[in-house]
Order: structure tokens, then sequence, then C-alpha cells
């Protein structure tokens, strides 16, 4: 965790993946799982590995360190959104307490492996604390944001703004009821920044202070249209500045994109992203960003 810079756009360095093997498991353990979390439809687990290979590829291809956790049969299908288990801090991670109870395993068992791995944990969100990696980011090494909805309460960012210190600025963002607390809206749900002054937004979701926010630091906003929210088309994760993974299917926010000079690189999807609602940057925990 040296020499790490806190942001979502630099070159990724290391890595935590879960491979859709060993999150998913037997088609067996599909049938058993997918209603109950929620999934638009059934993932096929051939498949689904056929898809985790292109994108852990794509991911790789910055030269990161990639360290993949094993096969754990005490979590869920939802295992496989790695990003949503901790958060990176400095000196080392703080493991999130998730706001969906089906996940509530996951941190305590990503802290045991990335114990093995030599990677530092800082401490638990606790109690009543509830955070997802899915609601917070770092903007620059000065600034985090967190969204506050049905993931993510109060307690929880507040045990947050303790690990991160009082050098550290903690902007706290409402989030949108949106389709209900059964539904998983994140606060990257709505921005991915994929360079220091360039983020990829919905913007029919934000806060107007939100947004002002944004603009007044000097980010360019691509908007993404109404017809590709649904679809991803705001879940970017960058590799490198201006190079990103996104999946398909979502031409207009593809095409803004590559008019601000970004590198677009696509994923088949629908097995280990769409069906369980985990674009790219929820499939990945990047630790170290260059």
């Amino acid at each position: 965790m040296t020499n790490t810079h806190f942001n979502e756009y630099g070159e990724i360095r290391s890595v935590v993946l879960r491979h859709a093997r060993d999150a998913f498991g037997s088609s067996a353990r599909i049938d058993l799982q997918w209603q109950d979390l929620n999934y638009l439809s059934k993932p096929d687990a051939n498949t689904a590995v056929q898809e985790y290979e292109t994108f852990s590829s794509l991911v790789s291809s910055s030269g990161a360190q990639v360290h993949y956790l094993p096969a754990d049969d005490a979590l869920t299908l939802d295992g496989i959104y790695v990003r949503d288990a901790a958060f990176p801090v400095p000196g080392g991670m703080v493991m999130c307490n998730m706001g969906k109870p089906a996940r509530s395993g996951e941190p305590s068992a990503m802290a045991a492996q990335l114990d093995e791995l030599g990677i530092p944990v800082k401490g638990f969100i606790e109690g009543e604390g509830r955070l997802e990696g899915g609601d917070v980011f770092w903007l620059d090494d000065e600034t985090v944001v967190v969204g506050e909805g049905y993931r993510t309460n109060a307690e929880g960012i507040r045990q947050l703004g303790a690990f991160l210190g009082p050098d550290i600025e903690l902007k706290v963002v409402p989030l949108p009821h949106w389709v209900g607390p059964s539904d998983v809206f994140h606060l990257m749900s709505m921005i991915s920044t994929i360079d220091k002054d360039l983020a990829v937004v919905y913007s029919r979701t934000m806060p107007v202070p939100f947004r002002n926010w944004l603009l007044d630091r000097g980010l360019e906003l691509i908007e993404v249209p109404d017809e590709e929210f649904d679809s991803m088309g705001c879940n970017v994760l960058a590799i490198r500045p201006r190079e990103v993974v996104v999946v398909p299917g979502n031409p207009v926010t593809k095409e803004r994109l590559i008019a601000a000079g970004v590198t677009v690189h696509e994923y088949a999807g629908d097995h280990i992203s769409l069906k369980g609602l985990g674009g790219p940057t929820c499939l990945s925990r990047p630790l170290v960003r260059a």
C-alpha cells in the first residue's frame, strides 16, 4: 500500500479480484441463490467464466499485480463484486459492513484473505454502521466522496471519517430512493471518475449541490443518456487515465467517451455484470494506483 495515489483513475498497479469460477461455482449453486439475491435472470456458470477471463485480462493489461481471492462456500454469488467489502485508506484497508444482509460475511472473509496476502487491515465498520464500497470513492488524495442511502448510513460514514482523519475532506452525498431498498443504487451508479478532470455521470439522479460541486472543482462531465443507465453506461472502470473498461451496449456513452479522448475496452458481461447489476467497477477492488 506504499506510494499509492488515492483516486479512481490512476494506472492500476495492484488489484483484488474474485474469479467467476470461484464466486459462482457450480450450476447447482447458482440455481439455489440467484433469485434470492435479486439477479435479473440466472447466470450460466460456463459463460460467466469465459466472460471473466476477458474482463480480468483487460484489468491486468495495465500491468497490475492481480490478487485473486479464493472460493468460499460461506459467501454468495455476490462475492464476485469485491469492491463492496473494503475501502483503501492510508496505511491499509477498512473493511465495510454490508447493507445487504446476504453479503454480511464478505468483509471478514476478505480481511482474512488480505492478511494472507500481506495487505494490512486498519479496521472494520462495526455495530449499526453500514458502508459498502460502491458508495465511496477517492476523488483525489485529499478528498473522499461517500453516498448516504440504503446501503451506507450516517453511522458508517462517521466511522469511515474516523479512519480517514481530519486532513481528508469527506463529502457526503444523499442518494435517491430510486426503486427502493431492495434494489442496489450505489453512489457509483451515477458517477465514475476516469481522469482528474473527467467523469462519466447520470445527472438525473444527482443532487444539484453535488453536481455543482464537481463542476466547481473543474470536472468535465460526460452524460449518460436515459436509455443507457439501466445497461450500466455509468459503470466505467479506469485502468489508467482516460483508458477504461466497460460493458457493451451503450453506444452513445461510448461515442462520448471516445470524443473526449478516452480509449474504451469492452467485455461481454451478460452473466457476470448485467444479470447481477454489477459492472466493471463492482468486479474490482484496486489497491494501488500510480
